[in-house]
Formats: structure tokens, sequence, C-alpha cells
């Protein structure tokens, strides 16, 4: 009989045992890099995203070379992740920002982070999270609102509701972790046009699964 509502509890050490190494998917090699990375993975996967940093990276090493960066320069080499003339400008503001006042470096709390163009919660938790192994939040990406929902962690629908639902009902150190996981197990099994809910670890305490006969 699986419950109506699984703790949070049980979900976190499930997911651990199923993804003991799931980790951020953006290649990154610095704090900037993975700044970058995120404000470009909005509407975009991880592996476009990926393709299109190799050159990004080379070209804008720096908070100075964003800030310096032609419009043009930044469209082209981003144009194939989408919605590519507003993540230029967010990337042009974000050095130009980053160089005005905090010295060209990636600052370490959430207001600060919040104040950079194209920036919202999720890049500043994934950025606090992943590099500098900060839990001032927990990631709700597409994957994590949805899991969450299907897993009766949650009842809203906005992010920054859903966030505040997972803050309240998870420890504060696996709050870095379960958004990797959440994540992995969206992209793996928890699919969301084709479930395989006959393969889930989470089937049995998941008032979504679907019956498996």
């Amino acid at each position: 009989m699986k419950s109506s509502k699984p703790s949070a509890s049980k979900v976190v050490r499930i997911l651990a045992k199923t993804y003991p190494d799931a980790h951020c998917a953006l290649r990154h090699e610095n704090a900037l890099q993975l700044l970058a990375a995120t404000i470009l993975s909005a509407q975009c996967t991880d592996v476009r995203v990926n393709l299109v940093t190799k050159e990004l990276f080379k070209a804008c090493p720096t908070a100075r070379h964003y800030a310096e960066a032609e419009i043009a320069d930044l469209e082209r080499i981003i144009r194939s992740t989408g919605f590519f003339r507003n993540k230029a400008r967010s990337l042009k503001g974000m050095g130009m920002f980053l160089v005005e006042h905090f010295g060209g470096e990636v600052p370490q709390t959430v207001e600060d982070l919040l104040q950079l163009p194209g920036v919202a919660r999720k890049t500043a938790n994934v950025v606090l999270g992943t590099w500098f192994g900060k839990a001032e939040g927990v990631v709700v990406d597409t994957h994590v609102q949805r899991l969450s929902r299907l897993l009766g962690l949650t009842k809203e629908d906005d992010p920054k509701k859903i966030e505040r639902d997972l803050m309240a009902a998870l420890a504060r150190s696996e709050w870095i972790d379960f958004s990797h996981r959440m994540i992995a197990h969206g992209r793996a099994v928890c699919i969301a046009r084709r479930p395989k809910c006959g393969e889930c670890a989470l089937a049995s305490c998941c008032p979504s699964a679907r019956t498996i006969s």
C-alpha cells in the first residue's frame, strides 16, 4: 500500500541510495563559468549549454570580458540556447555588475547574486550550492518542481513556494544533494511524458505512481 504522502526523509534516503554520485551536469571550472552556464540553462538543456559554453568560456574567461563583449558576438555564440537576445544582455549586464560592484568576482550571498541581471533564486542556489558548498536554498528547476508535486512534497505551482515547502521539509544538510538527485531521477526514470514507474525506486511511496499490474 502506497503512502498518500511520503515522508521527505524516506524520499531523501531512497534518492541517496539510488543516485549517490549525482552532481550538477553543467560543465564549469569556476564560479563565473557556472554562473554563466546557469543563466544560459533557462529553457534549454544542459547538453546544449555545455556545447555552447566551450566557445563562450574561451571568449569570456573573466567578468570584464563579458562586460566589454559586443552583444552581437554574445548572441552569435549562444544563439542555439534560445532566448539568446535576452540571455546575451544578461551575460553582458552580469559582467558589468560584477566588475563595478564586486571586483569582477562572483559574490557568495543570495542577496548579492540576485542583484545580477539574469539571476533569480534558482541560479543563485545553483552557484552557492554547487560551487561554494553553501546551502542557502533548494534549487527548483522543472524536474524538481514536477517531481515534488508528484511525490506530494508540495501542492504549490510557484517555484518560490515549492522551495519554501522543501526547505521546511528537508534537513538543511540535504538541500544541495536533494536537487541534484531529483534532477537525475527526473531525467533517467520519472520522465515527464513516459515515466518508468515499474523501474522507479520511489514508486512504493509515490502517490502518483501508476499501478503496476
